[in-house]
């Protein structure tokens, strides 16, 4: 790996690993429906002028539908889901569950398409990483309470399902066009919520500084740079950023936020990477949401 490849892979670990850190601090005072409001918002009006200038912005028009359908599923919902969410659990624990989405890609791959048959080393796979899963929460339900998990299935339902739907039907458009655009759809779907939920005051600095970093940084910045590492490290080098992101989130919210970290939680996340690993064996091409970024043009989280 070069020079700029290995700085691009470690920017990506790092900018795709604390989304989860400042998605907590700012559901700390603003509303979930405001969050992915500002977030979509900010990134979009970064984003939408260097769409534009490379082209390839017109030509989505003929595919409104599959676009609003990928905006929804990918951005929309999920970012919802995981805000809301993180208003009961940690940060870590949000990060270390995002891990389960190459599993779920391996459970929803035959719905679309993919009619490779599941053996005995995925199916094992899967075992492994459900365990994990579980060694992760710690069955400490009293303390989360199945709600925010169930928030966090659909978020992890929602990455898997979000690439098979672009890899269908908008793989032929640019990458930052996709994005672009669906980041401007979400904005503008979750701007009549966000104008009744607005604050009656000004958030504190630590809010407005986590919206910063999470529209311009998480969101903006990050596809620019996720999209240059796979074009300097290709496809399937980019996709080990998947496995190091859940790592990174874990480690920001104990440090910074003091949050809880267990060593189930740490032999959970284990049991996810090689549980993750066995079940896309054969099929990691097809499964893994990361990789269809670039074959076919993927948001990311």
């Amino acid at each position: 790996m070069t020079r700029r490849g290995l700085l691009l892979f470690a920017a990506m670990c790092l900018v795709w690993g604390i989304p989860y850190l400042f998605i907590r601090i700012a559901v700390s005072e603003l509303t979930p429906a405001t969050l992915v409001f500002l977030r979509t918002g900010i990134a979009a009006v970064v984003l939408l002028p260097i769409a534009v200038g490379w082209g390839g912005m017109g030509a989505l028009t003929s595919r409104w539908r599959p676009l609003i359908i990928f905006a929804a599923i990918e951005i929309g919902i999920p970012w919802l889901s995981l805000s809301t969410a993180e208003q009961h659990i940690s940060s870590s624990l949000a990060g270390l569950l995002i891990s389960a989405v190459p599993l779920v890609g391996v459970l929803i791959a035959p719905m679309f398409g993919n009619r490779e048959r599941i053996g005995p080393v995925n199916l094992a796979g899967l075992l492994l990483g459900v365990g994990g899963v579980a060694a992760i929460v710690g069955f400490d339900l009293r303390a989360t309470g199945w709600l925010p998990l169930m928030e966090m299935a659909v978020v992890a339902i929602c990455y898997a399902v979000g690439p098979a739907i672009l890899a269908r039907h908008l793989s032929g458009h640019p990458s930052v066009s996709v994005i672009a655009a669906s980041l401007a759809i979400c904005a503008v779907g979750y701007a009549p919520v966000a104008a009744l939920q607005w604050p009656r005051t000004v958030p504190t600095a630590g809010v407005l500084a986590s919206v910063g970093v999470l529209a311009l940084i998480c969101t903006a910045l990050a596809f620019l740079l996720f999209f240059a590492l796979i074009a300097e490290i290709g496809p399937v080098r980019a996709t080990v950023i998947t496995y190091v992101n859940p790592a990174v989130a874990a480690v920001a919210g104990i440090a910074v936020l003091h949050e809880r970290f267990t060593a189930g939680m740490g032999f959970g996340f284990v049991l996810v990477l090689v549980g993750s690993t066995l079940a896309t064996r054969r099929a990691r091409a097809i499964l893994d949401p990361h990789r269809r970024a670039l074959d076919g043009s993927r948001a990311g989280g």
